[in-house]
């Protein structure tokens, strides 16, 4: 996959038109259509950049209110298996909390901050059950958090609810954010 497009819509009625309205209008991949809290509807599709900008684009002149559309070209490979199954936790040092006021914010966020920094993305969680929200957690040595967790900072401005870094979290932190198949 070379592109991820990203759509919000604020009406569920509405997004499930706009998938779609995306799918025929380019040559994408439908990768995920379907609610998420606070009456939102997420689509994610797949494709090579211009099919999945002209995608994107399609949706955004529908007409229909958004709380958010995106284009990501060379996604990173942490956010796509993240966003399919979450990730296992790998060593210990320090952890990143992102929690974002939109999900795809969210998720733009987090491609950002894992190819900012050497981190490892644990998990992204997507709006159900946190009213809309999302919220993503890296993992590394202090400093490449920071560095990951400041990059997420400065990409969201007024969609960040709140970022912290714990330089050296007890195991027993670390393991509640372990992935349980």
């Amino acid at each position: 996959m070379d592109s991820l497009g990203i759509v919000e819509s604020r009406s569920i009625a509405a997004g499930a038109l706009l998938s779609d309205i995306m799918v025929k209008a380019a040559a994408v991949t439908l990768i995920r259509a379907g609610t998420i809290c606070s009456g939102r509807y997420l689509i994610q599709v797949a494709g090579d950049r211009d099919s999945v900008a002209t995608a994107v684009a399609a949706a955004q002149g529908a007409g229909y209110a958004l709380a958010g559309s995106y284009t990501l070209s060379n996604i990173s490979p942490q956010v796509v298996n993240a966003l399919k199954r979450g990730m296992p936790v790998k060593g210990h040092g320090a952890m990143g909390v992102v929690e974002c006021r939109t999900v795809s914010s969210g998720i733009v966020a987090a491609d950002g901050a894992v190819k900012r920094a050497d981190v490892q993305l644990v998990r992204i969680v997507t709006g159900n059950g946190i009213n809309g929200k999302s919220y993503f957690v890296v993992t590394g040595d202090l400093a490449s958090v920071e560095a990951s967790v400041a990059s997420a900072r400065e990409s969201l401005g007024k969609k960040l609810v709140e970022a912290v870094v714990i330089p050296s979290p007890d195991p027993s932190v670390i393991n509640t954010w372990m992935i349980r198949s």
